[in-house]
């Protein structure tokens, strides 16, 4: 069985998008065709399930660079009376990318961590391959994606049906290779042996906290502050997410060994996932990977 699972990020997304973009142009055919299963939290989700849906990777990052600025464009500089984004053009940009489709309407297995906020639980979006906690199928595509992007404080909780909050997988699931480890066990019967994973990551970011003579820390030395826009830094949470997506990588590779192939690669500094003008830097990035582990790509595909 071959996974394809790929990491939340916010815009370091557009980096996943452009390996998977030359990995298309390699094989001249849709990326979901090379896989049996495909996951994807935040920013992964919607990489996920444009590739469940077969769109082209190509016409995928061309909205990403369109829709980047537009997403990423603050209502408030701090966030502490309404998030720090608008979900507006995240809702536009969905329904537009997604149309009117359901979960139901989706056989091939997708899989899209997210967090129930109203019940304090992971929550995980299937599509409609007979899984029995795919209890409610009638939720839009859009609506899944929408609920595991919806980053705390950045964006606000998405509501499903007046049911349940639900904000971003990446709280629990930023790689969602270990949900898929599971969901092939435990659902499909397979062996560890039997499970080949290519996991696609957003950058290795350098994330530091330096010792200073202030030692009374609060909102402004965990979520600092950029001068001169007085715009609030999502550090604390890029940290958050880079260590549950390298913690997952570790014990995948110790579960799976070779049959774990990771694609990432080290930023050399710090991109904060709402940094737009990062964008062309992460595609080239992008496409030097994939071009440096072609090879690799080539024997993960052929087993």
């Amino acid at each position: 069985m071959k996974i394809l699972c790929i990491d939340g990020g916010g815009i370091r997304g557009i980096f996943a998008v452009a390996i998977l973009k030359k990995m298309e142009e390699e094989y001249k055919k849709p990326i979901g065709e090379l896989f049996d299963v495909v996951s994807g939290t935040s920013t992964g989700a919607i990489i996920a399930t444009s590739v469940i849906l077969n769109k082209p990777m190509k016409e995928l990052l061309k909205g990403y660079k369109k829709f980047g600025k537009q997403i990423f464009n603050p209502q408030a500089q701090i966030g502490i009376f309404k998030s720090v984004y608008s979900d507006r053009y995240l809702r536009k940009y969905f329904k537009k990318t997604f149309g009117e489709l359901k979960l139901a309407d989706i056989k091939k297995p997708l899989l899209i961590p997210a967090v129930d906020v109203t019940h304090g639980k992971p929550y995980v979006y299937r599509s409609n391959y007979g899984h029995p906690e795919s209890d409610d199928l009638s939720i839009k595509l859009w609506d899944a994606v929408l609920s595991s992007c919806s980053a705390p404080v950045y964006f606000p909780p998405n509501n499903i049906n007046n049911k349940y909050l639900s904000v971003d997988g990446g709280l629990w699931a930023n790689n969602p290779s270990m949900v898929c480890v599971t969901e092939a066990m435990q659902f499909f019967n397979k062996r560890l042996d039997e499970i080949h994973i290519c996991s696609v990551g957003t950058g290795l970011q350098q994330i530091e906290y330096k010792i200073e003579k202030d030692k009374y820390w609060g909102i402004k030395k965990w979520l600092p502050f950029q001068f001169p826009f007085m715009k609030i830094s999502p550090k604390l949470l890029d940290l958050a997410l880079d260590l549950s997506s390298e913690s997952i990588t570790y014990h995948c590779q110790h579960l799976l060994g070779d049959n774990y192939f990771r694609l990432n690669e080290d930023l050399g500094t710090e991109v904060p996932f709402d940094d737009v003008s990062c964008i062309d830097d992460l595609i080239k990035l992008g496409e030097e990977v994939y071009q440096n582990q072609k090879t690799k790509v080539q024997h993960f595909l052929q087993l």
